[in-house]
This record gives C-alpha cells, sequence and structure tokens, in this order.
C-alpha cells in the first residue's frame, strides 16, 4: 500500500527531471562541441569556409548583397570583429546605429542562413584605429593596455560583456538556437605577450577566463595565442596555416585569417596575392586536416571617417577596390575560389569521418588520404616544389601536378580541382568617369582656413607637446605657432637659409609669414620624418605656422598606445651666425581647424553664411573648404569619388564622411614587377603593383547616400588641388576573359556523381558570363592553341586555329554566358598534333 502510494508522489519528480533532461539534450543539440576534428554543430560535424565582413567599413543598405555574395561563392559563415572604439564613444555611452548596428548586421547574416564568427576582442587590431580601443581610455589615469592592469581589464570586462548580453537578448548565439557558432576574446596576442613580462602571461589567462565565465554556450578562440586557459581554441593567422596545430590534441585546427593580400599603406605599391596561391594554402589547410578557414578581406571598402584606419593604411587590400561593391569578388579570382569550396565540399564527408594517411610521390610531392567506413576515400595530392612540375603516381595512376600545386580527387581517382589550373573567368572591371554635375553647372562655395591661430590660443608652451596627448584624436590637427626677428641689416642675398623640422609623425604643412612652404610627412613603415624646407627670410619680424596632422593612430605593437606623433624639433640653418633653434621659443597652441568647428561638413551647414559663392573655385591654393551641389551618378554600379586632381584632405556627401584622401604616389622602384609568379610561398614584397600611381585614387561613395536631388559635396583641402577635375566614376564590368587548356580539370562540380568516372574523357570546357543585364556584344581575341599572355595581353602562339574567332562568336554573341568546349566541332582537325591545347578568350560585355 505505502509503495502504491508512493507512485503517484513521484511521478511529478520524475516528470520534472526528464523535462530537465530533455532541456539540456535540446540545449547541446542547438548549441557547438568539438573535438581534434571539427567543431559540431547540432549535433553535425561541418567543415567551414567563412568570410570578412567588417560591418563598419560598408553601409546597412550593402550588407544584404555582401553577405548574398559570400554565400554564392561558397561561404558558410560570415566573420567580423566588433568595434569598440565605434560603439563605446564615452565611459557608458554605446552607440549602435547605422553602420555600427551590430544586431542588424547580425540579423542579416542569420536570415542569409550562415553561420557567424563573432570577434569581440575587444581589441582587434584591424588595420583600425587605436586597434579598437577607445582613445579616452588612454587617458583614465593608470591605464595601460593589454596586460595586468585592473582599469584596463575593467573596462574591457565591460564592454565584452554588454556585447554578449546584446546578443543573448537577440538569442544569436548557437546554444539559444541561434548563428553565432564562435566567439573571440583579444587578438593577436602572443605576437606582443613576451614584452609584457609576468604580466602579459597573467592578462591572456584572465582573458580567455573571464570570456568563458560569460556563459555563451559555444567556444571562445584566440588567435597567435600560444599559451590559451583550458577550454579556449587557439587559433592561426598567416599566409599558409597547413603546418599549423592547436595547443591541446582535442581542439580543432582553426584559421582566422587567410590573408589574400596585404594591407597597402600610404605612399608605398600594393603586393597582390596571386588567386593560385591562395587556392594553394586553402586545399593544403584542408588535406592537413582544417576544420575552418576564413579569408581575412575587407569589404565594401572604405575608411568612412577619421576613426577607421590605423596610421598611413589605406582603405582597402586591392588597388581599385575601395569602391567594389560586390563582397568576396574582391578576393583574387573569387570564381576559382569557387570550385575549390565545392570541390572541398565533395570531400567533406572523408576528412571528417576518415582516417588520414601520409603517402610521400616524390621528392617533395606527397598525398594526404582519407578513408572512412564507408568504403569512401579521398585525396590531395601536392607538388610543393616551387619550380618544376611533376608526374607522380598514384594508386597505379599516373598525375600531372604543377610547381606549387594541390590536386584535389575525392574519390581518389579523378581530379576535380588543381589549384594552379584557373579555369574561371576572369572579369575585367574599368572606372568610367563620369561628372559631378551632369544637369546643370551650378555654383561652388569656398571658406579659407586662417593660416595658424583662429582664435584665441588653446595655450602656450615653450616646448613641443605630443599632438595625440593634445587632441586626444578629436582632429587629426593641431597648429603650432611662433615668431621670431631677423637684424633689419639682413642681407636679402648671398644666404641660403633652411627651414629644418623633425617630427615624431605623420605630416605637416609649414607656412612662412603666411604662404605655404613645403609639406613633410612620414610612412606606414616609419612614421617619423625629418624636412629641410629653403626659405626667404624678410627683415624685422618673421611668423612660422606649422599644422601638425595625423593619419590615424596605431593599431598594435607593444605599449602601442605610448607611441606618440608631432613635432620634437624646429630651427634654422644657414643663418649669418648659424643655426638658430627655435624649439624652446613660445609656440601658441590651437587644436583643430576654423571650419571643423563651424561644422560646415555637416548637412545642415549648407547655408552658413560663412560660405562665400564663387563662380569658379580657386585652383592650388592651400587651407581651402569647397562645396558644390552634384547630381547622382547614373545606373547602379558602385560609385568612386576621383581625388587624383587634389592634395590631401577630407571629404564628405550630404554629411556623410566618405573619409581621408591623399592620393600619394608611390615610388616608380618600389620593388613592382610586369608579371607575377604564384610559385613559391607569398610574402607582402612578392607581385607589387601601382608603382609610379597613386596609392589611392578612388574613395567608395555608397549609393544610398545619395539623395534623389539636393546633394551637396564637401571638400578640405589642405595643400592645393583643382577641385574642377574632381569626378564621379563608376566601377563597370566591361569584358571578360578565360584561359583554359585541354589538361585542365573538366569534371562538372555541381552534378558529379563519384561513383561515376570520368577517366578524363570529358573535355575541357570554356565558360563565360557577364554581369546581370549585359550580354557579350563582341569577341575581342580569341586563339585555340598555344596563345600566352594575361588578360587584355592575349597573344596568338606558334599554333593557332583559323576559326578561333568565330567559332567562339557562335556560341557567345549577344548571350549574357556561353560555353564553348575545347573539342567543339567547329576546331575541326587538330591544328598542331602532340601540343597541349589551350583556348585564350576575351570579350566585351555591354
Amino acid at each position: 500500500m505505502a509503495a502504491a502510494a508512493a507512485g503517484p508522489r513521484l511521478l511529478p519528480l520524475l516528470l520534472l527531471l526528464l523535462h530537465q533532461l530533455l532541456v539540456v539534450a535540446a540545449a547541446a543539440a542547438s548549441g557547438v562541441t568539438y573535438d581534434h576534428r571539427s567543431l559540431v554543430i547540432s549535433g553535425r560535424r561541418r567543415l567551414l569556409i567563412s568570410a570578412s565582413i567588417h560591418y563598419p567599413r560598408s553601409v546597412p543598405a550593402m550588407w544584404p548583397k555582401l553577405v548574398a555574395e559570400a554565400k554564392e561563392g561558397g561561404a558558410d559563415c560570415i566573420e567580423t570583429y566588433v568595434f569598440w572604439n565605434g560603439h563605446e564613444t564615452a565611459p557608458g555611452k554605446y552607440y549602435f546605429e547605422d553602420r555600427f548596428d551590430l544586431v542588424q548586421f547580425a540579423r542579416v547574416v542569420k536570415d542569409a542562413g550562415l553561420f557567424l564568427m563573432l570577434r569581440i576582442g575587444p581589441f582587434v587590431a584591424a588595420e583600425w584605429n587605436f586597434g579598437g580601443v577607445p582613445a579616452w581610455l588612454h587617458y583614465i589615469p593608470g591605464t595601460v593596455f593589454r596586460t595586468n592592469n585592473e582599469p584596463f581589464k575593467s573596462h574591457m570586462k565591460s564592454f565584452t560583456t554588454k556585447i554578449v548580453d546584446m546578443m543573448k537578448e537577440q538569442r544569436f548565439f548557437a546554444s539559444q538556437g541561434g548563428h553565432i557558432i564562435l566567439a573571440q576574446i583579444e587578438n593577436e596576442y602572443g605576437y606582443y605577450q613576451q614584452a609584457y613580462g609576468a604580466g602579459g602571461k597573467a592578462y591572456a589567462m584572465w582573458a580567455g577566463s573571464m570570456a568563458l565565465a560569460q556563459n555563451t554556450g559555444v567556444p571562445w578562440i584566440m588567435c597567435q595565442q600560444y599559451d590559451v586557459p583550458d577550454r579556449v581554441i587557439n587559433t592561426c593567422n598567416s599566409f599558409y596555416c597547413d603546418q599549423f596545430k592547436p595547443n591541446s590534441p582535442t581542439q580543432p585546427k582553426i584559421w582566422t585569417e587567410n590573408w589574400p593580400g596585404w594591407f597597402q599603406t600610404f605612399g608605398e605599391s600594393n603586393p597582390h596575392r596571386p588567386p593560385e596561391d591562395v587556392a594553394f594554402s586553402v586545399a593544403r589547410f584542408f588535406g592537413k586536416g582544417g576544420s575552418v578557414q576564413n579569408y581575412y578581406v575587407y569589404h565594401g571598402g572604405t575608411n568612412f571617417d577619421r576613426t577607421a584606419g590605423g596610421p598611413f593604411i589605406t582603405t582597402s587590400y586591392d588597388y581599385d577596390a575601395p569602391i567594389d561593391e560586390y563582397g568576396l569578388r574582391r578576393l583574387p579570382k573569387w570564381a576559382h575560389l569557387k570550385e575549390l569550396h565545392q570541390s572541398i565540399k565533395l570531400c567533406e564527408h572523408s576528412l571528417l569521418f576518415g582516417n588520414s594517411t601520409l603517402l610521400s610521390l616524390g621528392p617533395q610531392q606527397e598525398a594526404d588520404v582519407y578513408t572512412d567506413h564507408s568504403g569512401g576515400c579521398v585525396a590531395f595530392l601536392a607538388n610543393i616544389d616551387s619550380e618544376k612540375d611533376r608526374v607522380v603516381t598514384f594508386r597505379n595512376r599516373q598525375y600531372d601536378l604543377p610547381a606549387w600545386s594541390v590536386s584535389i580527387l575525392p574519390d581518389c581517382k579523378n581530379v576535380v580541382f588543381n589549384t594552379a589550373k584557373v579555369r574561371s573567368q576572369t572579369l575585367m572591371v574599368d572606372m568610367v568617369p563620369g561628372t559631378l554635375q551632369a544637369s546643370k553647372p551650378d555654383q561652388w562655395s569656398i571658406f579659407t582656413e586662417r593660416i595658424g591661430i583662429w582664435d584665441k590660443n588653446d595655450f602656450v608652451r615653450n616646448e613641443f607637446v605630443d599632438h595625440i596627448n593634445t587632441t586626444k584624436d578629436s582632429t587629426d590637427y593641431l597648429w603650432h605657432t611662433t615668431s621670431f626677428d631677423v637684424d633689419r641689416n639682413y642681407p636679402s642675398s648671398g644666404n641660403h637659409p633652411v627651414l629644418n623640422i623633425d617630427s615624431k609623425g605623420h605630416a605637416v604643412h609649414a607656412f612662412l609669414n603666411n604662404m605655404l612652404i613645403g609639406s613633410a610627412y612620414g610612412n606606414g613603415s616609419e612614421s617619423s620624418f625629418s624636412a629641410h624646407m629653403p626659405i626667404n627670410l624678410k627683415a624685422g619680424k618673421n611668423e612660422i605656422a606649422i599644422l601638425s596632422m595625423t593619419v590615424g593612430l596605431k593599431s598594435a605593437g607593444p605599449y602601442y598606445e605610448w607611441v606618440g606623433a608631432g613635432l620634437t624639433s624646429v630651427n634654422i640653418s644657414g643663418m649669418k651666425n648659424g643655426t638658430t633653434d627655435l624649439s624652446s621659443n613660445n609656440w601658441a597652441y590651437k587644436v583643430g581647424l576654423e571650419g571643423e568647428h563651424y561644422g560646415l561638413f555637416k548637412h545642415d551647414q549648407g547655408n552658413n553664411q560663412r560660405w562665400r559663392p564663387q563662380s569658379q573655385p580657386p585652383k592650388h591654393q592651400p587651407l581651402t573648404w569647397y562645396k558644390v551641389n552634384v547630381d547622382v551618378p547614373q545606373g547602379d554600379d558602385p560609385v568612386g569619388l576621383d581625388m587624383q586632381s587634389m592634395g590631401k584632405g577630407l571629404v564628405w556627401l550630404n554629411g556623410n564622411a566618405i573619409g581621408r584622401y591623399w592620393p600619394r604616389t608611390s615610388p616608380t622602384n618600389d620593388r613592382c614587377t610586369t608579371s607575377c609568379d604564384y610559385r613559391g610561398k607569398f610574402s607582402p614584397n612578392k607581385c607589387r603593383v601601382g608603382c609610379g600611381k597613386p596609392t589611392q585614387r578612388w574613395y567608395h561613395v555608397p549609393r544610398s547616400w545619395f539623395h534623389p536631388s539636393g546633394n551637396t559635396l564637401v571638400v578640405f583641402e589642405e595643400q592645393g588641388g583643382d577641385p574642377t577635375k574632381i569626378t564621379f566614376s563608376r566601377r563597370v564590368a566591361t569584358s571578360v576573359c578565360s584561359f583554359v587548356s585541354e589538361n585542365y580539370p573538366s569534371i562538372d562540380l555541381e552534378s558529379w556523381d563519384k561513383s561515376i568516372s570520368d577517366d578524363g574523357r570529358v573535355a575541357a570546357k570554356v565558360q563565360l558570363s557577364c554581369p546581370k543585364g549585359k550580354n557579350i556584344s563582341s569577341v575581342k581575341f580569341a586563339s585555340f592553341g598555344d596563345p600566352s599572355g594575361t588578360c587584355r595581353s592575349y597573344q596568338q602562339g606558334s599554333c593557332h586555329h583559323p576559326d578561333s574567332v568565330s567559332v567562339v562568336e557562335k556560341a557567345c554573341m549577344n548571350m549574357n554566358s556561353c560555353t564553348v568546349s575545347l573539342s567543339d566541332e567547329g576546331f575541326g582537325e587538330d591544328p598542331c598534333p602532340g601540343v597541349t591545347k589551350t583556348l585564350a578568350i576575351e570579350a566585351d560585355c555591354s
């Protein structure tokens, strides 16, 4: 009787226990776990291709398209940093609107069906101003960044918790059924930890533990961190991560930053990484057991305001990419990488569940082979010789392996992809110039800055102060003025005085008696500089005004927040009595510009009485603000503002900051090459382009910033330029090219069935496709034989089929896309037996 009575009383407890078990099981099923092979997301093992889209580097209207382009290119996941100094503008005061609407960006990624890797940092480096840390934090007494320092840790924890709580509130973490699968704390601290001594290790351990205590339910990562707390995964950032091993044998191999290019600095040429090498690095990574790979490349691409870039860093990796709205097409030959991603996905099951074997195929050739319990077999055949092509034997078959390449065999028989054989097309784009005012010319208005102290000085010192500590990054500009007397018997001829300026950076414009006498600046490698400017003095009082400038704050390095800027020494040499040192003169200081003070760049200041109408704007006049009404560029192509005719300054459209402009020309001898050999390890000194050209000429203007009419462009020019030559240019896809040989992999990756062997019987094909709304209007070049060269410079070889152009025209003219097989009957009889045939095509799109 007692036992029978107890049954009903226990039933509610059993039901409660069952409910709790179900809740735990559901959380585990919707969360993220891992082992040495991979992440396990909602109970499923995954190999992930990720792409970086840093939300404040584009505008909300661009986000859906950028994310869609990434997905179409084969991405499963989007990576972004969280930018602390864009969000916490003052202690405890937060901004999450417009470009900094993190929740909206995360929702766009979720709506696209992609995962999100949230790299909170909140130190991020990222070629971003001050590494993402707010400048105000440097001025809180006792604060030292990125070490075992209580003020820094307190603010870092507070911001991290703020972001985590926001994501939890939206139920964005995978443990809540959302799409955030990884979170990151800190960034690349392993590079600098040793410089901080014992405080560095203590800080790294604290950061990892603090992150874990946030209870996100997803793994935390620390990239380039060689000693991490338990349950934090260390990850790799590099051009190559195939040899990387996590600290723990229980953790997956994750590549958080694959660098498809290298950031470009003002005044320097741009390293351009070949697509064959990018593909090689990715194939090697997954062939060596990698599980998550993220392309680290910026999208949408501009420093829309002063806070976005580090010192001297331009807005993008690619030379003309700042105005590219096409997402991952900014990667070199993204279509080539899409085929790579499809090939890797064909191997996914065996890579995740199979046993791996490494086979030697030669002195620098090897095969990574994976076989699984279901009989599946995949192989990655690699030739790491950077000079010689090889023929290797694998499972009694011979395979051609070009130098520095990987062939992928999803069935251990058929090559579906080789990293050196780029069979995808190249879409060529041009900057098509337009006008600022297409409908009717409108008057310009100008405002001229007063040279030197434009109002009451802020303070006077008989020494130089640090520029950054004075402006606190509220402006780029700091005026220094002083005066000195020259004996009235000073001879007007025969003497050659020189004004000598030493500065910690970043740039100066020097004025003598209200005349610009010269400018000087450092560069991305060394921000400090010395300048020597010949001057003409007058008898009596002479006035010197020096405008010191920063172009962003240092974004990384040991104790980087203490790196200063500004003048350190000023003297005049060549005087009758030797050198006159002005460093200890009384210097009057003024922070910022008069035009900044009046907010002339703001959209509601168009009728400010300080603007003076001009029928023609003055040219080559320093320290001048220009205002003009402009029209919306036609079409829907991305728009760039061509600033080649100007010197250096800032520009706004309708009050929106396009950013700094500085079309500074790189040296003609800055290690550029006319051709680029993809073979061998890439470095920032390899494959440089853009020598003798502006570091950046076009500046992206999002179309969402234009109004239907009444658009106002405001330019502040520091040195002097010709504003009448400023134009809008549209980035237009004008032609497509392809270069495919008959020994290229020819399997259709969309429909290939592993169970059916093609044994090489399917002929290779050239596929061409113009952008939506355009058709192939002409065939500028076609050669079936042994052509050579690159797009827009193809050349016929000794073997050329005379009907090449007509065969291509028949298949492609007036078509949006077309396919031409290398076995097309139109080519008829083999023009040169024994020669490996190639079909090269260049066609116009209109």
